[in-house]
């Protein structure tokens, strides 16, 4: 076995969560998988590179050693690889890249990374509400990179060919009507939303519905929902004040809605970038990744609620750029859909 740039990705990895179980995480491997392949690129380079400790991994003196080495050689590779994508003859690139996501502020970023690195192909993108459908069509090979997105006890599986990589955890905030007395508060408790109506996505969707259910049951209370809807339609329920839900921490607020963080954030939604292990962006993941948090980090100052909300939890806010931060309770019992009023 053969010392690959692989590998030396995943000693950065685990350098930078400083556990084996959060590098795993953020690899969206399983931590046995990652212990065993660390012990394998331990045998290759012939010494123990991090010493496992209750807090976490500590590198070692030669850990330190192959970390700089590591650390000075992917920054030059991930370099020569975006330069050669754009230097090549269009002869070798593909003829068109298939994009996929679900509703999400990454796309755009998404679209342009891969058109700035693949100048000479036709890039093409499609929408779906479920992000099991669009990892479907990775595996099928209908698409060649998607944005996906996950809830905590609720994390999307690896298939086999497909890579995913997270690229930041989110608050999940409320969305309001702008008359409603609780967008006079500066941030909302999930129980004073629960003594609303409540406009919810369709169980057939995603795990969203079900995952809202799932934090909604820790408070013994479970929210009245006679409406069912999805983007526009239930931002339209909301704006004719009909009812309250929740939203993206970077939705921006249109005339007649208002968005409110959540007091004590119960509720977080992880973006992911995947993309086709054998596909034409195989190659470019790294920088594509960078290049879709740079352009999630601008969508952040854009959006004034989050904003401020970043400003009041920078650590939070730090530890969800890097991709590893973990709501509590880390995983949530799956329950039924929500009910209607009880």
């Amino acid at each position: 076995m053969d010392l690959e740039l692989r590998h030396l990705r995943v000693v950065c990895a685990i350098a930078e969560a400083g556990s084996l179980t959060r590098a795993a995480a953020s690899l969206c491997m399983t931590q046995p998988g990652l212990s065993a392949q660390l012990r394998r690129i331990e045998a290759m380079l012939g010494g123990a590179l991090f010493d496992r400790r209750q807090a976490g991994t500590v590198p070692t003196p030669f850990g330190e050693l192959v970390l700089s080495r590591a650390r000075a050689i992917l920054p030059g590779i991930d370099g020569l690889l975006a330069d050669t994508a754009r230097a090549a003859p269009r002869t070798t690139a593909p003829d068109r890249v298939r994009v996929g996501s679900v509703g999400a502020p990454l796309i755009g970023h998404l679209l342009l990374a891969v058109r700035e690195l693949m100048p000479h192909s036709e890039v093409t993108s499609r929408c779906r509400y479920a992000p099991a459908a669009l990892l479907d069509d990775l595996v099928a090979g209908r698409l060649e990179a998607a944005v996906l997105g996950d809830h905590p006890g609720q994390e999307l599986p690896s298939p086999e060919g497909v890579v995913l990589r997270p690229v930041v955890t989110e608050p999940v905030f409320a969305l309001l009507p702008t008359a409603h007395p609780l967008a006079a508060q500066e941030e909302v408790s999930l129980d004073q939303l629960l003594d609303e109506d409540w406009a919810v996505p369709r169980p057939d969707g995603d795990r969203t519905r079900e995952y809202w259910s799932s934090v909604c049951a820790h408070t013994d209370r479970r929210p009245c929902t006679p409406y069912e809807a999805e983007g526009r339609q239930l931002i339209e329920i909301v704006r004719a004040g009909l009812a309250v839900s929740l939203c993206q921490a970077t939705f921006l607020e249109v005339p007649g809605v208002a968005v409110r963080p959540l007091s004590g954030n119960p509720l977080w939604y992880r973006h992911i970038l995947a993309w086709r292990r054998d596909g034409p962006l195989a190659a470019h993941g790294a920088v594509i990744r960078r290049r879709v948090t740079d352009g999630y980090l601008d969508t952040c100052a854009a959006s004034p609620v989050y904003a401020r909300w970043r400003e009041r939890h920078p650590h939070e806010a730090r530890l969800a750029e890097t991709g590893d931060r973990t709501a509590e309770p880390a995983s949530l019992p799956g329950l039924p859909g929500l009910p209607g009023c009880q």
